[in-house]
Order: structure tokens, then sequence, then C-alpha cells
């Protein structure tokens, strides 16, 4: 369901790692999705159109059986395929309008926003959900020269639909974006590079207790 329309989501938005074994990729993930995951997002830029048919499909199976809502990132025809509750766009990954059209109002449908503002303004209007604001610190997880700081969150309070930092966010350094207004925080490395991802998601979601 849109957020806008609803109950709006608050915690750990977890982002799945490039991995092309999709049964290991399901082992990671699985654990995970009762641990305290707001959304699951799919996301694996290497992988070709089988792969990501194959385990976009097979995320959306498990997601559905934990509750959890899954978004594919940068192709609203493949949520649409599989039944994921929705998309997320880059920049340069569609039109958030167009995106809305294939997957009806009741969809989730978020935009990277970067560091700013106008963007997210536009994407809202475009009709995003959600928006994604970061890099907030430095990560390993895609090339970044953007940095957002955390009053842009605030800010961004005005466009009435939920907020999601991203970017090098540990459980130790997450408190100040909460504080300033983030619903959620979006993260890759910080729970699957973890020793233990299981803790790693428990840490995040007690950040918003």
């Amino acid at each position: 369901m849109d957020p806008r329309h609803g109950r709006p989501p608050r915690g750990l938005y977890l982002i799945t790692p490039d991995d092309a074994d999709t049964a290991r990729l399901l082992a990671r993930v699985a654990p995970l999705l009762g641990e305290g995951v707001a959304w699951l997002q799919y996301r694996n830029k290497a992988a070709g159109p089988a792969l990501r048919r194959e385990q976009a499909t097979a995320l959306q199976a498990l997601c559905a059986a934990a509750g959890v809502p899954l978004l594919v990132n940068d192709d609203p025809a493949l949520a649409l395929a599989v039944g994921a509750a929705g998309a997320h766009l880059g920049e340069d990954d569609g039109d958030i309008a167009a995106a809305r059209a294939l997957l009806g109002t009741g969809a989730i449908i978020g935009a990277s926003c970067y560091d700013r503002l106008d963007l997210a303004t536009r994407a809202v209007a475009a009709g995003a959900g959600y928006v994604a604001f970061g890099a907030f610190f430095p990560t390993t997880s895609k090339a970044t020269t953007r940095r957002a700081a955390p009053g842009l969150l605030r800010e961004a309070a005005s466009l009435g639909v939920p907020r999601v930092a991203i970017g090098g966010i540990t459980p130790g350094n997450a408190a100040p974006l909460v504080a300033a207004g983030a619903d959620l925080v979006a993260v890759i490395g910080g729970v699957f590079d973890a020793p233990d991802p299981v803790a790693a998601v428990r840490a995040y979601a007690r950040c918003f207790a």
C-alpha cells in the first residue's frame, strides 16, 4: 500500500546485496525478515533479466510469507510481474508518473533524491509515495559524490511522505537521522556484511524504539 494512504512505515529498509546464487541470497534474507525489517528492496545491479526475474519471484514469496513489502529497484515492470509491493527509482531510472500509472494507486513507489529537496518535491508531485536522501555517510555500496545533511530530512517533512535516509548508516550513527525525521534507514552492508546479520537488524530496529 502506498504509504501516503496508510500507516507510515518506520524502521529498517533492507536492500539486498548483489548475489548471483539465488539459493544463497534467499538463505541470507529469510532469517532477517522477522527481526525488524520494515521493507525489503531487491537490488542486483550485476544480474541479467532472467536472474532478476528468478530472484525477485523467490523474494516476493519470502516477503509475502513474512508480511514484509518487497520493492524492486529500478524496474516497475518486474515489480508488476512478480506481484511486488512497489518499486524504487533513481534519478535516471525512469519516469515516476509512468511507474505510478503502471503499478496503480496502491503501490509503494519511491525516488532517490540525493541531496536535493527540489528533486523530492518533483517526485512527490509525480506520484512518489516516499523520498530517499543520501549519502549521509561514506558508503562502499555505490559510487557517490553527493552528501546529504540531516537538516534536509527536516525540510522534507513538508512533503507529507515518508523520508528514507541512506548511505553508510550504522546503528551507531543512525540516531541523529531518526531525530531529524528519517522514517526509515536504508542499509545493505551494515546488515549483510555484519558478523551477525540478525543482531544487526535488531540493532537498527532499536534505533526507532
